[in-house]
């Protein structure tokens, strides 16, 4: 290890190296190029870190202010960047490097000032680099070292030209080091065209996952997947979470699912601006959030600080994605945990993707809510807070809980604060069980909620949030309706001076939702109330459409007086007369169909094909030049008295 670099190591706590980056120390392989296979989470990013060590700095122990870059590092992500940026960044600090990094989703020009002002490395990814090297904001003709970090990731989304393009622009007396989960025939392609006798490096062991990572399986129903996240967070109190789905759309409903439970998670997808997606991470990091709920390529190549479990939501769709989202975890010498959510439908596919990446899972079920209470208890009395001496001010609070409450008394509202302060657990149906029928739920009291669905108010987000300030279960609740500005709820008569008590006087849920309690149960059958589309809206099959009538007076007359007359009438000698006052009214007997008129029936095939376009178009013609010969006007008497011939209309 070069000597400039092992005070940070030591500073950092590193008391020995992985195994990848004990190879890539060889000193047998100082400067030489390498092409390395290590699993994810093998502290590859402190190995080419230290790997290429010596041909930037040589006998030096600092570097020497440059305004060109020594070392390019390419990543897949702008997470992966970011983050190799900062590994290389406490890694080099004693010896006086400066880093910069060029990624997209950032603003340019601030990179481009920072490669002006002088940088030792650069962090970069294939896309954002290649934009540089075409607008001449980049020199790279002193460039010593570059390492392409996950190398089949970047082919397999498609950064081969970007990186022949930039392997291109580099000096050809360079090392090289590639890095790569998987060396497939692509990767040896491109190692053998731009490396030079290059070392091959294999670091992985028998099974591709370490031991550091206890895998489950967990079987729930179809309708239950949602509910055992909640529960497999709730049993783990992991200080950092990684919970994944395959698509946006799964990911932003199920953090809003978790926000509204009470967890403190933030979504990370490709639709998120490069400043959403750092806050995002921050906020894990420095423990404003437990839970970050991500997609795949979102996620890849992150490292969070104690991320001790990982959450499959969804199924990836193979193996390699399998163990890079379960490598998110147990990094470090941190035991992890990876739990496959699995319903019976997908249950084939978890077995073949397990055996396909030769882990072993420890298949049963998520979490009930028995089990997870019983955590909760264990957690609480094998908490180390229990044997901390007191502050002064501890002492003071504690007195004076004594002097106005019982022991008992303050262990039970203690008790009650902390449930308060977690989400409750959910239950859950066993696996290839019936959903319930519903029960009849009982003496129930109505109350309103401010805010309705142009507020943006639903059900899923009424109910956690009922739950979480009123002190309720989910059982405690009945109905919920929500109208155009205001929103109902039913509440079950036991549990409403649990409500009351816990929102007190306010009667504040959260801000901006207020609530009420009212007399009698609202007026739900008005128009517009709100009710679900399977109870408003819709009439009976072959009913007519209501219509709202003009006044009082017209509903008490009847039908027939309201509507207008249309019976035929017809000419006598006495002039024109109504059928209605020669006879009394009979009732009217439907009319006969008209017959079609005879002729050719209409041809077969397409409404649009040539051959009925053909035959539209002479019909038109037809008509147009009948209705010419009309418009003509009256024309003279022929010679010999006859009247000149009319054509029809």
């Amino acid at each position: 290890m070069h000597p400039a670099l092992r005070a940070a190591v030591d500073d950092r706590g590193y008391s020995k190296l992985t195994p990848v980056q004990t190879l890539v120390l060889d000193p047998a392989l100082k400067g030489r190029d390498l092409l390395v296979s290590a699993q994810t989470g093998s502290g590859k990013t402190l190995g080419f870190g230290l790997a290429i060590a010596p041909t930037l700095l040589g006998d030096d122990h600092s570097f020497a202010p440059g305004a060109k870059p020594l070392a390019v590092v390419i990543a897949p992500t702008r997470e992966l960047a970011l983050q190799v940026k900062r590994e290389l960044g406490w890694l080099y600090a004693k010896a006086g490097a400066v880093l910069a990094s060029c990624v997209g989703g950032m603003d340019m020009r601030d990179e481009r000032r920072a490669l002006e002002r002088g940088a030792h490395i650069v962090a970069a990814t294939p896309g954002r680099l290649r934009d540089h090297i075409t607008r001449g904001s980049i020199d790279l003709s002193d460039v010593r070292a570059v390492v392409l970090d996950e190398a089949d990731e970047m082919l397999d989304l498609g950064f081969r030209e970007e990186l022949e393009f930039i392997l291109d622009a580099l000096p050809p007396e360079r090392q090289t080091l590639l890095f790569s989960a998987t060396v497939p025939p692509a990767i040896a392609a491109l190692a053998k065209g731009y490396q030079n006798d290059a070392e091959r490096i294999v670091a992985k062991s028998e099974t591709p996952q370490h031991d550091d990572i206890e895998y489950q399986a967990m079987m729930v129903t179809d309708r239950d997947v949602d509910n055992a996240v909640i529960n497999t967070l709730r049993y783990h109190e992991a200080p950092n979470a990684l919970v994944f789905a395959n698509t946006r759309a799964m990911v932003n409903r199920l953090a809003a699912r978790l926000s509204n439970r009470g967890f403190n998670a933030v979504a990370l997808s490709g639709e998120l601006s490069q400043t959403e997606r750092s806050h995002a991470l921050q906020s894990m990091r420095d423990g404003r959030a437990q839970v970050c709920v991500a997609t795949d390529v979102a996620a890849r190549g992150i490292d969070l600080p104690r991320l001790d479990l990982v959450v499959h939501a969804e199924l990836p769709s193979n193996q390699e994605t399998l163990l890079h989202r379960s490598g998110r975890t147990g990094r470090a010498g941190r035991k992890g945990v990876s739990a496959l959510i699995v319903t019976p439908r997908t249950r084939k596919k978890a077995e073949r993707l397990l055996g396909w990446a030769k882990v072993r899972a420890e298949w049963g079920s998520a979490p009930s809510a028995a089990e997870i209470r019983a955590m909760d208890e264990e957690r609480l009395f094998s908490d180390p807070a229990w044997q901390e001496p007191a502050t002064e001010d501890e002492q003071e609070s504690a007195k004076r809980l004594l002097d106005a409450f019982t022991p008992e008394q303050i262990a039970t509202g203690y008790l009650r604060l902390l449930h308060t302060l977690r989400a409750p657990p959910e239950e859950l149906a066993e696996p290839g069980t019936k959903p319930d029928p519903v029960k009849e739920f009982g003496p129930a009291t109505w109350f309103s909620v401010s805010g309705g669905r142009d507020a943006g108010a639903e059900p899923r987000r009424l109910l956690p949030m009922l739950c979480k300030a009123g002190g309720l279960t989910k059982d405690d609740i009945g109905a919920i309706r929500v109208q155009k500005d205001q929103s109902f709820v039913q509440i079950r008569n036991e549990a409403v001076a649990t409500l009351l008590a816990s929102v007190g006087e306010s009667m504040v849920l959260e801000k901006g939702a207020q609530l009420s309690q009212l007399a009698s149960p609202p007026d739900l059958a008005t128009k517009g109330s709100g009710l679900a589309r399977n109870t408003v809206g819709r009439r009976a099959a072959g009913a007519k459409p209501h219509r709202p009538e003009a006044s009082s007076s017209a509903r008490q007359e009847p039908a027939q007086a309201t509507k207008p007359d249309r019976t035929r009438a017809f000419r006598t000698s006495d002039g024109l007369k109504d059928a209605v006052d020669r006879a009394p009214a009979e009732p009217r007997v439907a009319a006969e169909p008209k017959r079609k008129p005879k002729g050719s029936p209409p041809p077969k095939g397409k409404p649009s094909s040539k051959k009925n376009r053909a035959r539209a178009a002479a019909v038109a013609t037809s008509k147009g030049s009948k209705k010419t010969l009309n418009k003509a006007g009256p024309t003279r008497r022929q010679p010999g008295g006859s009247k000149p011939s009319r054509g029809k209309s």
